[in-house]
């Protein structure tokens, strides 16, 4: 990973005492340009001696990871970076296909090397504690990517055998020192619910495809998947020995109950935290500030990988 443009907010109304956000175009493992905003944490801004004039390696950094359609401009993206920012700097990008990134999206399997260039562009920031915290597909990538890093350091693992094009996420420093999932599907496929039906219709037919890319600004990759990714709920126990939480909601009309569970089930005992939060529908849209509030506690304390 390498970031090829780097640059600040024009007009930044961010009080001086406090660092302006920074932006970046970040280039993938496979070439894909990247875009990328990194926010330095706001708590004690403007108080001498307050978090906001903490180094960067005392503080951690929340890497986040977004729905599919989503992007690193859009509200519910950017409240929660604000959320996350009161506790830990912020790192938000768009995936491959989203935003002003390059490439196309493959909904949640080459998104992997987005994140790694994300994550590693956080610790060449100077950030020694980096945590992942991903909605729905951006979920399922933040376990994906949590069990290919992990996979080629903890002892008696097996291998994971990855696309040949993704190699072992190989960004130097693009390991995560805790992983939080929120609203992720347990397996691929998944057809059970209306939303999911309508997804599928988007992803996989030419006309779908083309509401993605005006509809929803998604610009969505034509080819099937050759091979199949890990699925989150075998990529869950391999994220070990880096602390995991499961966030799902009771009224998710994407993914019911039984994903969270099953992700709870696959990562054994004591092996990931799971919320169940009775009200909430579906990833960053639903997740208000007080639960982005809790994530982002989670994330600061959670012990190191």
């Amino acid at each position: 990973m390498t970031s090829v443009s780097e640059g600040r907010f024009p007009g930044s109304s961010v009080p001086l005492l406090t660092r302006p956000p920074r932006c970046a175009t970040l280039l993938t493992d496979d070439g894909v340009p990247v875009e990328a905003v990194y926010e330095p944490c706001t708590a004690g801004a403007g108080t001498p001696g307050g978090a906001a004039f903490e180094g960067p390696a005392e503080a951690p950094v929340i890497v986040v990871a977004h729905v599919f359609t989503g992007s690193a401009d859009r509200p519910a993206v950017r409240r929660a970076a604000r959320v996350f920012a009161r506790r830990a700097a912020v790192v938000t990008f768009s995936f491959r296909g989203h935003g002003r990134s390059g490439g196309r999206s493959t909904v949640g399997d080459r998104e992997v090397l987005d994140l790694a260039a994300a994550v590693a562009w956080a610790r060449e920031l100077g950030h020694s504690r980096v945590v992942t915290v991903g909605f729905s597909m951006g979920g399922s990538v933040v376990l994906r990517h949590g069990a290919l890093c992990a996979a080629d350091s903890v002892a008696g693992q097996a291998p994971v055998r990855v696309p040949a094009h993704a190699g072992r996420t190989g960004s130097a420093g693009a390991h995560a020192d805790a992983v939080v999932s929120v609203s992720a599907p347990a397996r691929w496929y998944y057809r059970g619910t209306a939303p999911m039906r309508r997804l599928h219709w988007v992803v996989t037919r030419p006309s779908g495809r083309l509401v993605g890319r005006y509809g929803f600004r998604t610009r969505i990759a034509t080819t099937d998947w050759d091979p199949v990714p890990l699925s989150p709920v075998a990529a869950v126990p391999l994220i070990t020995p880096a602390p995991l939480l499961l966030v799902h909601g009771d009224r998710d009309p994407y993914f019911p109950l039984d994903h969270p569970r099953m992700l709870a089930e696959a990562a054994g005992p004591g092996g990931a935290e799971l919320w169940l939060e009775r009200g909430m529908g579906h990833a960053e849209n639903a997740a208000d500030d007080a639960l982005l509030a809790r994530i982002a506690d989670w994330a600061t304390a959670a012990p190191r990988a």
